[in-house]
């Protein structure tokens, strides 16, 4: 979609109707994943693609229809075992597609969204896929506000609160709703497609603790990168097959790679002379989380360390050490689940008290991000 957008942003600013196919789902071997898009515009111009050249002869079709139509469909394409020439994947998968008429009146946001997607804005869309609330319609929310409608405020509400989530992750997913935003019910379908990078989490330290971390990190949409100087330890091997193993020195790489105010750096070596390089770097860079393994002794060393360094007080009030809430966690795993824990709370502004210690809202208006 984010390719395409300006050849859409061009067609809807000059009043010119399209239909738009976006992948809301997908199994097994699909060739395109989830917000993948292609439009049919004037003069029957195409821009996109949804499955590399499977099926997009049908959509092509199925987008006239819906401009001359104005109404959204759904449609769902697979393998056809009875004839290879058939409309269908021939890698075995399935996507399911949401072609729906784009036009001012009919997607009154649109405009507003391309232009913060052209701006490096994130804002996540959200669009009525299945259910009684009207299909194709579209709701757009950005860290701090949103525009639009779903047709009732309760599920305007519930989604909104997801959609900044999966902004916060830079995900694009399925969302079951009541009619009214009930959490428990799948009456109404809603596709969330952010326009937003995943947030990075950098681990340093190739330890057992770190294979934990990284792997609840992926787990929680992040993009993951391990990072240590011992080439022994630093294997692929050893970590899930989607996260990034690096060999350098902890500090030079920092310096060396971007972060922003979603990062999450996770310094898991405990031994001074990688800790103390390191988070002098990381305390005077961008990110929403910098936590540090080890002791209160260790703490206490690592501070004085980093003080004796020219850290100021406030760059030290950034330090989460020793990393994690309290949960008793042992194992590596549960260690990581800590870690998690006080992520998702930070970010969130949670209190990592038990619900059952607390009163009000369960899930309180979120801030901006």
């Amino acid at each position: 979609m984010r390719e395409i957008l300006p050849t859409l942003e061009r067609w809807y600013a000059a009043g010119i109707p399209f239909g738009l196919a976006t992948v809301v789902a997908v199994s097994r071997s699909a060739p395109r994943g989830p917000g993948a898009a292609m439009a049919v515009g004037p003069d029957d111009e195409v821009v996109g693609s949804v499955s590399g050249g499977c099926v997009e002869g049908a959509v092509y079709e199925l987008a006239q229809e819906v401009v001359a139509g104005g109404e959204a469909r759904l449609a769902t394409f697979g393998y056809s075992d009875e004839d290879a020439f058939a409309v269908g994947l021939t890698c075995g998968g399935e996507i399911t597609l949401l072609v729906r008429p784009v036009t001012a009146a009919a997607d009154p946001v649109f405009g507003a969204v391309a232009a913060s997607v052209a701006a490096g804005e994130p804002v996540t869309v959200a669009t009525v896929v299945d259910g009684p609330a009207p299909r194709g319609t579209t709701l757009a929310v950005w860290p701090g506000t949103e525009a639009g409608t779903l047709g009732t405020a309760g599920l305007d509400v519930a989604v909104t609160a997801d959609a900044r989530g999966e902004l916060a992750l830079g995900a694009s997913v399925l969302r079951h709703y009541g009619p009214r935003g009930e959490r428990r019910e799948d009456a109404v379908t809603v596709f969330l497609q952010s326009f937003a990078p995943p947030p990075r989490m950098l681990v340093f330290g190739a330890i057992d603790y770190a294979a934990a971390v990284a792997r609840i990190g992926e787990f929680l949409g992040y993009r993951v990168t391990v990072c240590d100087a011992r080439p022994v330890f630093a294997t692929p091997q050893r970590f899930p097959a989607g996260v990034e193993v690096v060999v350098a020195w902890p500090h030079r790489y920092l310096s060396d790679t971007g972060t922003d105010e979603r990062t999450v750096i996770c310094v898991l070596t405990h031994d001074p002379k990688f800790d103390v390089p390191l988070l002098r770097e990381a305390l005077r860079r961008p990110a929403a989380y910098i936590g540090a393994m080890g002791s209160r002794r260790t703490h206490d060393e690592r501070r004085e360390r980093l003080a004796e360094a020219g850290l100021s007080a406030a760059e030290l009030a950034r330090l989460r050490s020793p990393l994690g809430l309290d949960l008793g966690a042992r194992t590596p795993e549960e260690v990581a689940v800590s870690v998690a824990a006080e992520i998702v709370a930070l970010r969130w502004g949670g209190s990592g008290v038990p619900l059952t210690a607390t009163t009000g809202a369960i899930h309180p208006p979120p801030a901006a991000l």
